[in-house]
């Protein structure tokens, strides 16, 4: 069984004292592929870095809407600079968040629409992010200048009208622990049947979000448990774990253009 983390952020400090021993547990797991995410300057440029030193890592680059009060074009083109490296395979995470309001609206809606522009031109998928936008987030994206969106959003834990267009626009969809959690994951777990097998995609988003099966025992998220994720879906998708594993797996290989 070949698994893909499809997101996660293996620069986060948590991972400082034992990545090797974090990336090996993974192997053991069956974990051989894991994308790290860049949520900005800095992190993108770890992102690469580890990219670049390990072999079953790739990286993607981008500002992350809590992030994008930061950001300028100077940033942009460093990040640009990045994704030149043949192990960035994806831009993001980028999106809106009206949650938490840790940047300006206007500057989320200013650098998403700016991203997906430089996305587009760098023929990147892009990884997205939602959060309480109130449909201004679909707008943006209806409404966007490309023919067509290549993503994922990754977290999905929208309602059934948005997941119908996510898919309507032919976005992934990133499953994580929520899946695995009791009360916060019914909805989810009511929804996964409904989206296409060549839609689906797993991930931690380690370190946040561990699943059910790993919380009582970790605090800390990691690549190794996104196993639980993928058990959990197929479950409830009613099907055999190893067939749910391989599609997963050439649906993520496919987005980010991997070889499988």
């Amino acid at each position: 069984m070949k698994i893909f983390d499809s997101h996660c952020h293996l620069d986060d400090k948590t991972y400082d004292r034992d990545l090797e021993k974090v990336l090996q547990r993974a192997h053991n797991a069956g974990v051989t592929r894991m994308m790290t995410i860049g949520i900005d300057q800095r992190t993108a440029a770890l992102a690469v870095s580890l990219a670049q030193s390990h072999t079953e890592i790739h990286a993607s680059v981008g500002v992350h809407p809590h992030d994008v009060k930061n950001c300028d074009e100077s940033v942009l083109q460093e990040l640009v600079n990045l994704a030149q490296n043949k192990k960035v395979r994806a831009w993001g995470e980028i999106g809106l968040d009206f949650n938490r309001m840790y940047s300006p609206r206007e500057d989320q809606e200013k650098w998403f629409g700016r991203q997906i522009e430089i996305a587009g031109q760098l023929n990147l998928p892009m990884i997205f992010h939602e959060r309480d936008s109130n449909g201004r987030f679909l707008e943006m994206l209806k409404n966007n200048t490309l023919k067509n969106i290549d993503g994922v959003v990754h977290c999905f834990s929208g309602t059934r009208e948005e997941l119908k267009h996510y898919l309507d626009l032919g976005l992934h969809i990133g499953i994580t622990g929520i899946i695995t959690m009791k009360s916060r994951g019914t909805l989810l777990r009511e929804m996964v049947p409904a989206i296409p097998a060549d839609r689906l995609l797993i991930e931690t988003d380690a370190p946040y979000l561990t699943p059910t099966p790993e919380r009582n025992r970790h605090r800390r998220n990691e690549p190794a448990f996104v196993k639980s994720v993928l058990l959990k879906l197929a479950e409830v998708r009613k099907t055999d774990p190893e067939e749910l594993a391989q599609v997963v797996w050439e649906n993520t290989c496919r987005l980010y253009g991997l070889e499988t």
